[in-house]
């Protein structure tokens, strides 16, 4: 076992406006299975390419450990190669026999290692870069958001390998793949850093106490704060009133004033001001311990939703549904039948390449809210009601380009409203002044769904809305969708919320 020492560690990026880490400090043992959490755009991913030198900070880190990264990139030339002829560019002294022992706990065979590897699904290549991550020995490993994309089966494979490893930093929003992994939490709060023993779980449920405390303490502090103020307020005007008294008097109504009175009323003058002061450094020192109690403090704004409501109670309706692409042998899926009525929150699950996305594509097709264009045969029925509005949210983020105002013109949407949400949903302001392709994916998923809130729809159609969204953001839209019950029809592999939210789920075989 050894460690890893941060030391006053400070760093932004060239050209930015703000700092990621100021000061840091903190250590973790290499034995340990780290969870890393915090807000999108808070600097998880960018610590992990300080640990491999990939950028320039000051402080120090130090330890005596090799560090390994997931996902390794995969360059175009490779896509077309089997992974077998280049996971030795990917990983030093990688040894083919280790990977292999490494795909078996994964639930594979050595199969996959001799098929072009842009003919894999998602899940199966996961899993080949997992092998190959963890075939080494004595490796710190930096996992970062092995989930993403996958199916719940794959989903729940790999949590079942991580869970009997050790020795990583495992970067995820997925509260249930945290929860079965890792024995540490690596948090990155609104100012501070902490580290602290247990799972997801644990640390939430220490952190609610910790702000509940932190709530009652701050209350606490505003009604003191309230009365001092109060106090120093009828002090100062005695204070000043005396002052006043000093020079000058009616010899009618004070006829038994002496000579003597006045440098008695300036010592008594004094001895006010000296208490006006005493009672203002005490605010001051009040007010100061108050704003240090909330400063870690995520205090989630109640999102809002505008959903139209439709003249027809039936949205959609499929029966004996079938599609197939016209190039392909074999359809996408066959006999699909299910309804969606008003208030439905519809969940779509299936594993990868079952048609998910296709669905949503031919309805958004249908409804006539898309030109999708594809080449498809249909049979059976897919029909959608007259005049359905859709909101829209892409698993696919690679469109967003230019700047906020430049979307929201080219989405017509109000930017002032989109800045807000985006700001309730933990983005800083100073991110709104650079472009959208510098977000980082989590940020990105933000704007879309920000989009998508402030367009009024008949149905609420999301695609993976989820996809490295941050914890705290995850549970705001939970809350949102739960408290104004639009209709959705959504595919999202996030076991918590989709349990959470929906009212009906089809399932789509392959």
């Amino acid at each position: 076992m050894a460690q890893i020492n941060v030391n006053n560690l400070t760093f932004a990026y060239e050209g930015s406006f703000d700092t990621i880490f100021e000061n840091v400090s903190f250590s973790i043992d290499t034995d340990w299975r780290l969870g890393f959490i915090g807000r999108n755009g808070k600097g998880k991913t960018t610590f992990l390419k300080l640990l491999l030198g990939k950028e320039e900070y000051t402080g120090s880190i130090t330890t005596s450990t090799v560090f390994d990264y997931f996902p390794y990139p995969v360059t175009a030339e490779q896509m077309s190669l089997c992974a077998a002829e280049f996971i030795d560019e990917m990983k030093q002294q990688c040894e083919l026999w280790r990977v292999m022992c490494e795909l078996d706990q994964l639930g594979e065979t050595a199969e996959i290692l001799y098929r072009p590897f842009q003919t894999l699904s998602p899940g199966e290549r996961t899993k080949i870069l997992l092998a190959v991550l963890f075939s080494g020995e004595n490796d710190f490993l930096l996992i970062d958001e092995p989930t993403n994309h996958l199916d719940e089966a794959s989903r729940e494979t790999v949590k079942s390998y991580l869970s009997s490893k050790k020795g990583f930093i495992l970067v995820s929003h997925d509260r249930d793949l945290l929860d079965a992994c890792i024995d540490h939490v690596l948090v990155l709060n609104r100012q501070t850093i902490e580290v602290q023993r247990g799972n997801f779980s644990s640390w939430w449920e220490n952190k609610n106490k910790r702000d509940t405390f932190a709530r009652a303490e701050n209350e606490k502090h505003r009604r003191e704060i309230a009365k001092l103020k109060e106090a120093a307020g009828r002090t100062k005007q005695w204070a000043d009133k005396s002052e006043a008294s000093k020079i000058g008097y009616d010899p009618v109504k004070e006829h038994d004033r002496g000579i003597s009175a006045r440098p008695y009323i300036g010592a008594k003058t004094k001895k006010m001001q000296s208490r006006v002061k005493q009672m203002q450094n005490r605010l001051n020192r009040e007010i100061e311990e108050k704003e240090g109690l909330l400063e870690d403090l995520e205090q989630p704004v109640d999102l809002k939703l505008m959903p139209l409501s439709h003249h027809k109670e039936t949205l959609v309706d499929a029966r004996e549904y079938s599609l197939q692409y016209a190039d392909a042998p074999n359809p996408v899926f066959t006999d699909l039948s299910f309804v969606i009525h008003q208030g439905d929150r519809v969940a779509l699950h299936g594993g990868n390449g079952c048609g998910k996305s296709s669905l949503i594509k031919m309805i958004l097709e249908k409804s006539g809210n898309a030109n999708t264009n594809m080449p498809v045969i249909e049979s059976g029925r897919l029909e959608t009601a007259s005049g359905l509005i859709l909101s829209y949210v892409n698993q696919n983020t690679s469109m967003l380009k230019g700047s906020i105002s430049e979307f929201c013109v080219e989405r017509n949407l109000d930017e002032s409203l989109l800045c807000s949400i985006l700001r309730q949903l933990g983005m800083e302001r100073m991110q709104f002044l650079k472009k959208l392709s510098d977000y980082s994916e989590g940020q990105k998923k933000k704007v879309l769904i920000a989009a998508s809130l402030l367009t009024p729809a008949h149905l609420y159609v999301w695609d993976e809305p989820l996809n490295y969204m941050d914890v705290f953001s995850r549970m705001q839209i939970e809350k949102l969708l739960l408290d104004y019950q639009p209709t959705m029809l959504f595919v999202e592999h996030d076991t918590r919320f989709r349990q959470r939210i929906a009212t009906a789920t089809v399932e789509i075989l392959k």
